[in-house]
């Protein structure tokens, strides 16, 4: 993994992080393992508190860009959209949200 452009957004206390990820005769690589690599580039980074976004693989190239945000805490994180949230949930194993008010 390749870091394009790495900023710091003190405002909103993350780090938000560019990339292009080179993957020869492999898959396109998946949210999951993405968050792994970023992981690796942002030591002592919580996977919890990582967020993908804009994995974009190119046609008939074994290269995928995006961007990464790095989070410092959950109160940070907030300020993602509601779907990112779930399916940030959905990635670590946690509940989707679609069982709400279960019990009859």
């Amino acid at each position: 993994m390749e870091i394009i452009n790495r900023t710091e957004n003190k405002l909103l206390h993350r780090v938000e992080i560019e990339f292009r990820l080179k993957h020869p005769k492999q898959s396109t690589p998946s949210r999951q393992s993405v968050i792994e690599m970023v992981r690796g580039l942002e030591p002592g980074a919580n996977p919890e508190l990582v967020v993908v976004k804009d994995c974009n693989t190119r046609f008939g190239m074994a290269m995928t860009t995006g961007r990464a945000y790095v989070y410092a805490t959950a109160e940070a994180m907030a300020v993602e959209p509601a779907y990112i949230h779930k399916r940030h949930g959905e990635l670590q194993g946690g509940e989707s949200g679609d069982s709400e008010g279960g019990e009859a």
